[in-house]
């Protein structure tokens, strides 16, 4: 038998948890997939907050590192897309990443090594403290959106599209068969547009010479 160790723990949990679910995992039901007691974990992981920060950190660390090249906006989108690519294989994941109290020392590893692809890019502390406000979840990969479009394409409430009228004209566009995102909305185009265009707004920026207005 393989020695438990907190490596195996976490890496069995995430994999739990992708299988199952996130709220199907358990310290009991950890231990009957490693086929220990319960308190044999409890020597890795000392309460169920610290098995979710340690899954966290486990999946934050299968993102790419940042590829090496001078062009900042490419070595940024590569890297968070690589994380959305993370995220879409740990459905769960970001649920639990907004659950914390505070950010995981993968997280925050990450958060200091994408701080340094924007301030090696040119962009100022002030402006990078913007960026990062900017930015908020989506460098981690995920967004909060306004609406679930999960459900797909479906006609606007006759009696809600008359009460509003420009809600019910923008879901007719954008939701059109015969649109670029297709039918229903298309997280991956929404996510990446939105990437670049705030990656081409930060590049104006900084190619200006941006500071920030002066306090009165």
């Amino acid at each position: 038998m393989t020695r438990l160790n907190r490596e195996r723990v976490l890496r069995a949990a995430v994999a739990l948890a992708d299988e199952s679910g996130i709220e199907s995992l358990s310290m009991r039901r950890l231990a009957q997939e490693l086929d220990v007691v319960p308190m044999a974990l409890y020597k890795h992981v000392a309460n169920k907050e610290q098995l979710l920060d340690g899954m966290v950190d486990a999946v934050v660390g299968e993102i790419d590192p940042p590829a090496p090249g001078s062009d900042w906006r490419g070595v940024v989108r590569q890297r968070i897309l690589s994380a959305r690519r993370v995220l879409l294989r740990h459905r769960w994941a970001y649920r639990v990443i907004e659950s914390r109290t505070g950010p995981t020392p993968a997280v925050l590893e990450y958060l200091d090594s994408m701080i340094g692809v924007f301030r090696d890019g040119g962009l100022s502390v002030d402006l990078t403290h913007h960026v990062m406000h900017a930015m908020g979840s989506r460098l981690l990969g995920f967004s909060q959106e306004l609406f679930d479009a999960s459900g797909g394409a479906e006609p606007p409430d006759p009696a809600l599209a008359s009460r509003y009228p420009r809600i019910a004209e923008l879901a007719a566009a954008a939701h059109d068969g015969d649109s670029v995102v297709g039918g229903g909305c298309d997280d991956q185009f929404e996510f990446e547009f939105a990437l670049d265009l705030l990656l081409d707004g930060f590049e104006r920026l900084r190619a200006r010479g941006w500071s920030p207005p002066a306090r009165s």
